[in-house]
Protein backbone atom coordinates (compact mmCIF):
# COMPACT_ATOMS: atom_id res chain seq x y z
CA UNK A 1 0.00 0.00 0.00
CA UNK A 2 3.03 2.36 0.47
CA UNK A 3 4.58 1.35 -2.32
CA UNK A 4 1.36 2.17 -4.65
CA UNK A 5 1.28 5.94 -3.01
CA UNK A 6 4.74 6.76 -3.58
CA UNK A 7 4.25 5.99 -6.88
CA UNK A 8 1.35 8.14 -7.48
CA UNK A 9 3.10 10.90 -5.57
CA UNK A 10 6.02 10.73 -7.92
CA UNK A 11 6.15 13.34 -10.31
CA UNK A 12 7.25 11.74 -13.78
CA UNK A 13 10.06 12.94 -16.25
CA UNK A 14 9.94 10.85 -18.77
CA UNK A 15 13.00 12.14 -20.66
CA UNK A 16 14.56 12.05 -17.73
CA UNK A 17 13.52 8.11 -17.44
CA UNK A 18 15.11 7.50 -20.51
CA UNK A 19 18.19 9.19 -20.08
CA UNK A 20 18.37 7.51 -16.96
CA UNK A 21 17.29 4.27 -18.12
CA UNK A 22 14.60 3.67 -15.51
CA UNK A 23 11.88 3.36 -17.97
CA UNK A 24 13.60 -0.23 -18.27
CA UNK A 25 12.26 -0.96 -14.41
CA UNK A 26 8.04 -0.44 -15.46
CA UNK A 27 5.86 -3.09 -15.80
CA UNK A 28 5.13 -2.28 -19.07
CA UNK A 29 8.56 -2.27 -20.39
CA UNK A 30 9.63 -5.17 -19.28
CA UNK A 31 5.85 -7.65 -19.83
CA UNK A 32 6.68 -6.43 -23.71
CA UNK A 33 10.56 -6.25 -23.70
CA UNK A 34 10.59 -9.30 -26.34
CA UNK A 35 8.54 -7.56 -28.88
CA UNK A 36 10.79 -4.87 -28.28
CA UNK A 37 13.69 -6.29 -29.09
CA UNK A 38 12.04 -8.37 -32.30
CA UNK A 39 11.14 -4.93 -33.36
CA UNK A 40 14.33 -3.33 -33.11
CA UNK A 41 15.74 -6.50 -34.97
CA UNK A 42 13.30 -5.90 -37.75
CA UNK A 43 14.41 -2.24 -38.28
CA UNK A 44 17.80 -3.33 -38.62
CA UNK A 45 17.03 -5.72 -40.84
CA UNK A 46 15.04 -3.22 -43.15
CA UNK A 47 17.96 -0.76 -43.28
CA UNK A 48 20.20 -3.04 -44.33
CA UNK A 49 17.85 -4.38 -47.07
CA UNK A 50 17.42 -0.67 -48.17
CA UNK A 51 20.80 -0.42 -48.04
CA UNK A 52 21.60 -3.45 -50.11
CA UNK A 53 18.65 -2.52 -53.33
CA UNK A 54 20.72 1.19 -53.17
CA UNK A 55 24.10 -0.96 -53.92
CA UNK A 56 22.45 -3.05 -56.37
CA UNK A 57 20.75 -0.50 -57.82
CA UNK A 58 23.62 1.84 -58.34
CA UNK A 59 25.43 -1.42 -59.72
CA UNK A 60 22.52 -1.79 -62.33
CA UNK A 61 22.51 1.57 -63.36
CA UNK A 62 26.77 1.64 -64.04
CA UNK A 63 26.56 -1.59 -65.84
CA UNK A 64 23.60 0.07 -68.56
CA UNK A 65 26.00 2.79 -69.03
CA UNK A 66 28.54 0.37 -69.93
CA UNK A 67 26.50 -1.96 -71.79
CA UNK A 68 25.46 1.04 -74.00
CA UNK A 69 28.91 2.06 -74.79
CA UNK A 70 29.75 -1.32 -75.50
CA UNK A 71 27.05 -1.25 -77.98
CA UNK A 72 28.28 1.93 -79.63
CA UNK A 73 31.64 0.52 -79.75
CA UNK A 74 30.33 -2.46 -81.53
CA UNK A 75 28.35 -0.53 -84.30
CA UNK A 76 31.63 1.49 -84.90
CA UNK A 77 33.66 -1.27 -85.18
CA UNK A 78 31.58 -3.03 -87.68
CA UNK A 79 30.78 -0.05 -89.92
CA UNK A 80 34.72 -0.36 -90.07
CA UNK A 81 34.99 -3.59 -90.82
CA UNK A 82 32.02 -3.68 -93.30
CA UNK A 83 33.24 -0.97 -95.39
CA UNK A 84 36.83 -2.04 -95.30
CA UNK A 85 35.67 -5.20 -96.63
CA UNK A 86 34.41 -3.99 -99.74
CA UNK A 87 36.26 -5.18 -102.83
CA UNK A 88 36.97 -1.62 -104.00
CA UNK A 89 38.72 -0.98 -100.39
CA UNK A 90 40.46 -4.36 -101.19
CA UNK A 91 41.69 -3.67 -104.12
CA UNK A 92 43.13 0.00 -102.79
CA UNK A 93 44.99 -1.87 -100.07
CA UNK A 94 46.53 -4.29 -102.55
CA UNK A 95 47.93 -1.55 -104.41
CA UNK A 96 49.64 -0.02 -101.72
CA UNK A 97 51.19 -2.72 -100.35
CA UNK A 98 52.53 -3.67 -103.74
CA UNK A 99 50.46 -7.03 -104.28
CA UNK A 100 50.13 -7.62 -108.01
CA UNK A 101 46.12 -9.54 -107.73
CA UNK A 102 43.43 -8.34 -110.24
CA UNK A 103 39.94 -8.96 -110.33
CA UNK A 104 38.79 -11.78 -112.58
CA UNK A 105 37.43 -10.64 -116.20
CA UNK A 106 36.21 -13.41 -117.24
CA UNK A 107 33.07 -14.65 -115.22
CA UNK A 108 33.58 -17.96 -113.41
CA UNK A 109 32.52 -21.49 -114.86
CA UNK A 110 29.97 -23.77 -113.82
CA UNK A 111 30.90 -27.33 -113.70
CA UNK A 112 28.05 -30.11 -114.06
CA UNK A 113 28.70 -34.01 -113.40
Amino acid sequence: MIMEKRKKKRKRYPFKEVIDGHFLTEEFVSNQLKLLVLIVVLIILFISNNYSCMKKLTEIETLKTQLKDVKCENLIISTELTSNSRQTQIEELLKMKGIELSSPTTPALEIQK
